[in-house]
């Protein structure tokens, strides 16, 4: 059974996570240059991988004792948090245009953009993380391909507008601030027991 809770909190802490991310500029490019409809196809289904692959992963955490994985997880959230916190925003990456404009071209070419970017990517880890916390893969990797997803949408489609109203430190340290109450939060548990 799917759990609204989790999955509107997965969804929140990726979004947050993944709006200042490269790869949501990386979208945004390919977004003013080609369909949005082609890139985003492909995008969406490096995400989806991704996602699957996170979640498998945390699933195997969930193995260990509980208090060890609320450890490993607040943990892994305090790293995430600092990890935001201290990255530098690098300007938009230069993305070599393709001379075939196809749908199979420009999906491909934004799926192999993201499949690569996203290897070992914050918002992958905390995927892998936020499924061992809460033992339920179904609603967080819903969460997590949803909040992908729409991060994808609006750089494909809106990015730029939206780093025009919202300042880009304003939402890291949001996501930051969600994922340090989240570490302190697991950390409490695997001491509290």
């Amino acid at each position: 059974m799917i759990s609204i809770t989790v999955t509107a909190l997965v969804f929140g802490v990726i979004f947050l996570a993944e709006l200042p991310d490269k790869t949501a500029l990386a979208g945004l490019v390919l977004g003013t240059r080609y369909r949005a409809s082609h890139v985003f196809a492909g995008v969406a289904a490096a995400f989806l991988l991704h996602v699957v692959l996170a979640v498998a992963a945390g699933s195997v955490l969930t193995l260990l004792p509980q208090q060890i994985v609320h450890a490993i997880t607040g943990v892994l959230f305090l790293g995430g948090a600092a990890m935001l916190l201290l990255q530098k925003h690098e300007d938009e990456e230069e993305i070599r245009k393709p001379a075939d404009q196809s749908f199979w071209k420009v999906a491909g070419t934004g799926f192999m953009l993201i499949l690569v970017a996203e290897f070992g990517d914050l918002t992958q880890i905390m995927t892998a993380n936020l499924a061992a916390r809460y033992n339920d893969p179904i609603s967080v990797g819903l969460g997590a391909t949803l909040g992908l997803w729409a991060v994808a949408g609006l750089g494909i489609v809106g990015g730029k507008a939206l780093m025009k109203k919202v300042p880009l430190r304003l939402i890291t340290q949001i996501a930051a601030l969600l994922m340090l109450g989240l570490g302190v939060w697991s950390l409490y548990e695997a001491i509290a027991g």
